[in-house]
């Protein structure tokens, strides 16, 4: 009778086991999703306020059209890619067209006194901290989903549920993200 008690026990011990880790996965996997839709949040502002910035240099260097076609297509791009890893590309790109935006500023004395340009800018660079916090924040918890699907024993419940790796969302070394734009009044 003993040995009944303790093929019960065992077996309630292993549904308690599989069930503590199941739900701790789709935990770890909704903090990820959560996390990514801050990134998500931060990066709609900061798509809402390319334009705007764009419509100020226009009116002191309307000649600078290409730049500015370079600028709207990286935004499209941007707003389009769908995975960590598309989005984190298209972002790389958007950066860059942004430093070009910049470096006719710098060219128009005029532009960077312009109260309008002044705030735009700073709504920008306060928006890209909050994207560097949302990405910490959003590559941590994948960490955590990650270690969880590849280490033993979670990862035979990972595989039996089918929990997938995630993509971290990086950028590279040389984004906006990274390194602030200067600007000099």
């Amino acid at each position: 009778m003993s040995t009944l008690y303790i093929a019960i026990a065992i077996a309630v011990a292993l549904v308690l086991f599989f069930v503590v880790k199941y739900n701790g996965f789709i935990t770890l996997r909704t903090r990820a999703e959560e996390a990514w839709a801050d990134i998500d949040v931060q990066l709609k502002r900061r798509y809402d306020l390319i334009p705007n910035l764009v419509n100020t240099v226009k009116g002191y260097a309307a000649h600078e059209s290409e730049t500015f076609e370079k600028i709207t297509e990286a935004r499209s791009n941007a707003m389009q890619a769908g995975t960590p890893a598309q989005k984190g590309e298209a972002e790389n790109m958007l950066s860059g067209t942004l430093k070009s935006l910049f470096a006719i500023s710098e060219a128009y004395p005029e532009l960077k006194a312009n109260t309008n340009f002044i705030q735009l800018q700073g709504e920008l660079s306060d928006t890209e901290n909050k994207i560097m916090a949302s990405r910490r924040f959003y590559n941590g918890n994948v960490r955590d989903f990650n270690t969880g699907v590849q280490m033993f024993p979670g990862n035979i419940i990972a595989g039996i549920f089918k929990f997938t790796k995630m993509e971290f969302f990086e950028l590279e070394a040389d984004s906006i993200e990274k390194n602030n734009i200067e600007v000099k009044f």
